[in-house]
């Protein structure tokens, strides 16, 4: 089974081109959703999190308040280390619970959506390469306003924060070009797939 990093930027199509593999038969692990179970009540990241900065990062369900917490670390670097250190050692290990399961059955290759993908993710989960999707910042900043309902300086303070395209084109195998329509990226998709002995075509 190949295993293979799903990287982009905010806006890039990460969440489409996800379905589109499912569609194929191909497993899809999300570090996103996973980032989300890791802190549910009841799971040990909840509790630290509590710890770590208090009862105000919980909403009026008792859960942990992602929108509030993302404002807190956006704007501090030390609490943003403080949060990773928490939440990253779990989603590792749930990341390789899933490729594990994923092997077993027999799948011919597993994609890990990872936007923040880093060189050593290749060791730590035993990637053989890493995808990433891209798109212009105009058209990123476009769909976040669009999609997301997000304000334009919102949209562009978002933008500004992630690592650039340049950036992560530097540490992956492959960039995939996605400025067009959804229809657009997944024929590049379904032709890559293809083209990489994934897929039958």
């Amino acid at each position: 089974m190949r295993r293979i990093a799903l990287a982009g930027g905010i806006g890039a199509g990460k969440s489409t081109a996800q379905e589109y593999l499912r569609r194929r038969g191909l497993s899809v692990i999300d570090a996103d959703a996973l980032a989300r179970d890791v802190v549910e009540p009841g799971e040990p990241a909840h509790r630290a999190l509590v710890d770590a900065f208090g009862s105000a990062v919980l909403d009026g369900a008792g859960r942990i308040d992602r929108s509030f917490l993302a404002e807190v670390v956006f704007h501090d670097a030390s609490a943003l280390r403080r949060l990773n250190s928490i939440t990253h050692p779990r989603i590792a290990e749930r990341i390789m619970h899933e490729l594990a399961e994923a092997e077993r059955t027999g799948v011919r290759a597993a994609f890990v959506a990872l936007p923040l993908f880093r060189p050593e993710h290749r060791t730590a989960f035993g990637l053989d390469e890493a995808w990433a999707l891209e798109v212009s910042p105009p058209i990123a900043l476009e769909r976040l306003v669009a999609q997301r309902g997000l304000s334009r300086q919102d949209a562009e303070a978002r933008l500004r924060a992630q690592e650039s395209n340049e950036e992560r084109r530097a540490v992956v195998d492959r960039v995939i070009l996605n400025d067009g329509t959804r229809a657009e990226l997944e024929e590049h998709l379904a032709r890559l797939l293809v083209d990489e002995g994934l897929v039958r075509g």
